[in-house]
């Protein structure tokens, strides 16, 4: 239905002329369009029209993979960007490749020019980091609209029970109607007249029994009370990188949705910053730029992040290595390997990467945790945080979730002292009960 011209309201005659060319200098032969002696639109009436016609041939086009040019369709694979990626120095698609051990993993490159002209490669890069990028940026794009979309699905669904239960009021009045009707008919019926009188008796039954159900559908409709208030869909940009990560979603089905929404991906490499520079576009026209670092010579996916070096950095000098681990495993953060941390894991990373600790087991006194800080000063963590937040206690966090650091000479300062002369309640602290949340 798709090739044949009988099928698309069109009469063709003539034979098929292709004119050979020479393509990239390589030997390759590529045919132009077919031309036709005779060719008559809307000839007859066919199973499909003109423009559909051309739109599955476009889309036959844009899935062949013998052909060069175009986004390929998803096929499967390790990888989620094959087909979709071109170079943004010579124009030709990057070709992806398994490197490593076992099944590999993925990277793309630049190939043709060095397979058929022995050119040099433009570029090659890691693919997980890719893939992994995009994926990211297809799922935040995808966001507002999913809500946008269940706004609209809930909306559609408020509409679709007013229409029903319209409906069924509607059958009621018709059926109440029908009933007072057939009253009518077999109160004027002659009682002589035992026949008639008994079908217009049963008819008059029959239309009080489907009063009867017509009352039970509405009071059924009735029973379930609209919700005026809109619902909470905030939550659906988690579920849908929920539903993008799921085991049953395999990577084909990731191909068609991205593609179903990307239409190109130019892709290029800074070698100064060492970042991959990828150019997204959408389909509907707009564009967004991403960059994705390249891993340093040595560097794998199972490498500590560098949040959890700068906060081991940051602590290693003032702090256990017990402490350290805790206040990682507070913060969320996993170890290159997804374990949770360690005092000898965290001492172990310190003397790979060379960050001393402090050399006694026991503190100095100079730096403090806020919980260090409010026992010094017979207070809670409540008025030490608002000290920080006013910008009356000095307070040094490496990021956002990590432990404060306070320096113990600056609780002498005067405006602590004046705030804590003002009579307030006191925190009496007994040395027997424990604390719920330990020092960090």
């Amino acid at each position: 239905m798709a090739e044949r011209p009988l099928r698309r309201q069109t009469l063709e005659v003539g034979a098929t002329c292709g004119k050979a060319a020479c393509v990239d200098l390589c030997g390759a032969l590529s045919n132009e369009r077919p031309y036709r002696e005779v060719s008559s639109r809307l000839h007859h009436e066919g199973y499909i029209g003109w423009s559909e016609y051309e739109r599955n041939q476009e889309l036959l086009a844009a899935n062949a993979y013998g052909k060069a040019g175009g986004v390929k369709s998803g096929r499967g694979g390790r990888a989620l960007l094959p087909g979709l990626l071109s170079c943004g120095r010579c124009g030709r698609r990057l070709v992806v490749t398994y490197a490593g051990r076992g099944q590999g993993y993925p990277v793309y490159r630049c190939e043709r020019g060095n397979t058929m002209m022995a050119q040099a490669r433009c570029m090659s890069f890691n693919g997980f980091r890719t893939d992994a990028a995009v994926a990211r940026e297809a799922l935040e794009a995808v966001a507002p609209m999913a809500i946008e979309a269940a706004l609209e699905a809930e909306q559609m669904q408020l509409e679709s029970e007013a229409r029903r239960r319209q409906m069924i009021e509607m059958d009621l009045q018709q059926a109440r109607y029908e009933a007072s009707l057939a009253e009518r008919r077999y109160a004027a019926c002659d009682p002589e007249n035992r026949l008639i009188a008994a079908q217009l008796e049963r008819n008059w039954e029959a239309t009080l029994r489907r009063v009867e159900t017509c009352e039970a559908r509405l009071s059924e409709v009735q029973r379930i009370e609209p919700v005026d208030a809109i619902p909470d869909l905030t939550g659906l940009a988690q579920d849908l990188e929920a539903a993008w990560n799921a085991p049953g979603v395999d990577m084909r089905c990731r191909q068609q949705l991205l593609r179903a929404l990307i239409k190109d991906i130019v892709a290029d490499v800074d070698d100064d910053a060492r970042d991959v520079v990828l150019t997204i576009h959408w389909h509907g026209g707009q564009h967004s730029q991403v960059r994705v670092r390249k891993p340093k010579s040595g560097e794998h996916g199972q490498s500590t992040p560098e949040e959890a070096l700068a906060v081991m950095r940051s602590m290693a000098t003032r702090w256990s290595d017990a402490e350290i681990a805790a206040t990682l495993n507070r913060m969320g953060m996993k170890t290159g390997q997804g374990k949770t941390w360690t005092a000898r894991r965290v001492q172990s990373l310190r003397t790979v990467h060379k960050i001393s600790g402090y050399r006694s087991s026991d503190k100095n006194g100079e730096w403090l945790t806020m919980s260090d800080a409010a026992a010094k000063l017979g207070v809670s963590h409540v008025k030490i945080r608002r000290f920080v937040r006013d910008g009356i206690l000095p307070a040094e966090q490496v990021m956002r979730g990590a432990p404060y650091q306070i320096r113990a000479s600056d609780l002498e300062d005067e405006r602590i002292k004046a705030d804590l002369a003002r009579k307030s309640p006191r925190i009496i602290n007994d040395d027997n009960q424990k604390s719920l949340f330990p020092a960090i």
